[in-house]
């Protein structure tokens, strides 16, 4: 096996794709802030419930590299990257809204989340990024 097949030519990635690997990038570090926080307030605080708060930030944490993982295949341009930016886009548009028709500070936090969540799916569906990423209607 001869050198360039053990190591594809690495393709060109659009702007779109490292938009929406940023995008990713930022709520994964979203999650995880959020995570920690509860965790720490959890220690350091009187929660309701001991158990539930740090199942919760454990959760968040958890949760945080879902986009984390996305965020790295999209910079690498791999296809499989996708599907989990696009379901992590999609979960966070009612979170937004739930934010969105809160009062105080969640209101600019749901604008927040609503136009990255939107932007991601935007960058995630346009042709340049499916081509880019490999996906598409080539072969058969």
């Amino acid at each position: 096996m001869s050198s360039s097949e053990q190591h594809p030519a690495p393709r060109t990635r659009p702007t779109r794709v490292t938009a929406a690997a940023a995008v990713a990038g930022l709520e994964a570090l979203a999650l995880f802030a959020g995570g920690v926080y509860v965790l720490v307030n959890t220690l350091t605080g009187t929660p309701d419930g001991v158990t539930q708060a740090l199942t919760g930030g454990a959760t968040l944490v958890a949760l945080g590299l879902i986009p984390l993982l996305a965020a790295r295949g999209l910079l690498r341009c791999r296809s499989w990257s996708r599907g989990p930016a696009i379901v992590t886009q999609i979960m966070a548009l009612p979170v937004a809204y739930t934010l969105l028709t809160a009062t105080g500070a969640a209101i600019p936090a749901g604008i927040a989340l609503a136009a990255a969540a939107v932007t991601g799916l935007v960058c995630l569906v346009h042709p340049a990024t499916t081509q880019a990423l490999g996906i598409g209607r080539g072969g058969a």
